[in-house]
């Protein structure tokens, strides 16, 4: 196998530049969304404050838009229930 003389790699002032916008903008992006949950986690902690307090389930089924009817008059059928 044949050695070669390792690669040199010149670092140029444009790619400082590119560098230092792309770092700018990645925090950007970080400080807006920690921001976000920051006030996601504001606006969930004066839902759970509220005068209405619901479930964990009630509030999944909300957000999904689930309204569970509850079945009248309907006996449920289970296994090994056996009546004569």
């Amino acid at each position: 196998m044949l050695r070669r003389k390792p690669t040199r790699l010149e670092l140029k002032l444009d790619d400082i530049e590119e560098f230092e916008a792309v770092r700018k903008d990645l925090e950007s992006r970080k400080k807006q969304r920690e921001e976000a949950e920051v006030t996601a986690g504001e606006e969930a902690a004066g839902i759970a404050l509220g005068a209405e307090h619901k479930s964990r389930e009630q509030i999944i089924n909300d957000r999904i838009g689930y309204k569970p009817q509850p079945k009248v008059g309907v006996r449920a059928a289970h296994f090994g229930t056996f009546e004569f």
